[in-house]
């Protein structure tokens, strides 16, 4: 049985079932032509089997039902918020039964944020932001470099949906620091991903506003930003989160505060770790305001902290992510532009693929080179606004996959 997932708010409440409701095991949980009570009948199967599902078969009846589904909002002449919503239910479930197994559409995943972000009074807003952390959270074991390849190019390429974007970068940079370099607990890694995630909830809607406007911020556009860390801790309080290490995380990643990160409280060890990721990604990002910065610029930004010493949480982000990070370019000896599409155990020596040809033309096929070989070196670090190609996300993240060649490498 080839079981798709589908969300909550996409099965009508009031209304006979499209087909069998079964969880991730295949076990039936309302047959077709059940309907369905309320709300709280679907939050105590999602919970109690850890997701709702349907057979793939299926897909095209669901669909039909969410068209449905669809015209009788227009017709009751519901907010075009609720009418998008729902068509981006009836994509997301589509979508998932035509991509392969195991990938994820990241386009997808980055309107779920932004939609989740935007919308925190949302009755199942914790349920929507433990999907999304829970998607976050696989990708970053199973394909780390995807990960980050797509978030970087989707972080300096696109200014719509500024804010979810932003935090899902943070997010992942944090996580992979804590797990792979600070050697943190998983309960740790987990706080600090939930913890970057919302950061900036308190503003997700100016954060959008802000990246495509053209002047600076006004007073009261500013007075928020100087208050939203301290308001977005107050927000997750008022809406269910009641763990002092996420709160306290939130409440502090925009305090000065420089140090060894063994000298801090456990909550002030994850503000500054969201904090020096937060500056690093912000700053690949462009605005309307100000080009994004190169990739070595941005890390500069975060590796020193404020009295100019070496940052400890710094270090860490960048030996995670790499010198050169997924999805970022960078010049080569041959005087070829290539993306990176994977990190090394040297971080200055990451896998490449071809995006600009030696007369900086765009190639056809994306050829491979390893940067630990002289005549392939990195020489410079490229920033994306200088990368005049169309990278399509499908095509270059199966180069992030290892393979065996790898190991020759």
């Amino acid at each position: 049985m080839n079981l798709i997932p589908i969300e909550i708010d996409s099965i009508r409440i009031g209304y006979p079932m499209p087909c069998d409701l079964v969880d991730g095991n295949g076990v039936l949980l309302a047959k077709k032509s059940l309907i369905i009570r309320s709300k709280e009948d679907l939050i105590l199967f999602y919970n109690r089997t850890g997701g709702l599902f349907v057979d793939g078969h299926d897909a095209e009846v669901m669909r039909k039902a969410y068209v449905d589904q669809l015209q009788t909002m227009m017709r009751k002449e519901k907010s075009i918020g609720e009418i998008a919503e729902s068509k981006l239910l009836v994509d997301r479930t589509v979508q998932r039964r035509v991509d392969a197994p195991g990938r994820v559409n990241w386009h997808d995943m980055q309107q779920q944020a932004h939609y989740a972000l935007r919308e925190p009074q949302h009755a199942f807003f914790l349920e929507r932001l433990d999907a999304i952390h829970r998607s976050l959270m696989q990708e970053s074991q199973r394909n780390p470099d995807g990960a980050l390849f797509a978030l970087i190019q989707l972080s300096a390429t696109e200014t719509a949906m500024y804010s979810a974007t932003h935090a899902m970068l943070v997010s992942m940079m944090c996580g992979l620091a804590a797990r792979e370099v600070l050697d943190w607990p998983e309960s740790v890694e987990m706080l600090l991903r939930k913890a970057a995630l919302t950061m900036n909830l308190s503003m997700a809607e100016l954060q959008d506003r802000l990246a495509v406007q053209r002047r600076p911020p006004d007073p009261v556009q500013r007075t928020h930003i100087d208050e939203h860390a301290r308001l977005s801790s107050e927000l997750l309080q008022a809406v269910g989160v009641n763990d002092p290490l996420w709160l306290d995380a939130v409440a502090a990643h925009h305090a000065v505060e420089p140090g060894r990160l063994r000298s801090k409280e456990p909550a002030q060890r994850l503000a500054r770790l969201i904090q020096r990721a937060d500056m690093f990604a912000a700053r690949l990002s462009p605005r309307l305001t100000r080009p994004a910065v190169s990739p070595a610029l941005a890390m500069q930004a975060c590796y020193f902290d404020e009295d100019k010493n070496v940052d400890e949480a710094g270090a860490a982000m960048i030996k995670a992510v790499g010198i050169y990070q997924p999805g970022s370019y960078v010049k080569l000896a041959s005087d070829e532009v290539a993306v990176v599409v994977r990190r090394s155990a040297n971080t200055s020596t990451p896998r490449v693929a071809v995006v600009l040809n030696r007369s900086g033309m765009p190639t056809m096929e994306h050829a491979l080179r390893d940067t630990a070989n002289k005549d392939f070196r990195v020489v410079a670090s490229v920033p994306h606004a200088e990368v005049k190609v169309n990278i399509q996300l499908d095509r270059l993240l199966p180069l992030t996959q290892p393979t065996p060649a790898d190991r020759s490498w």
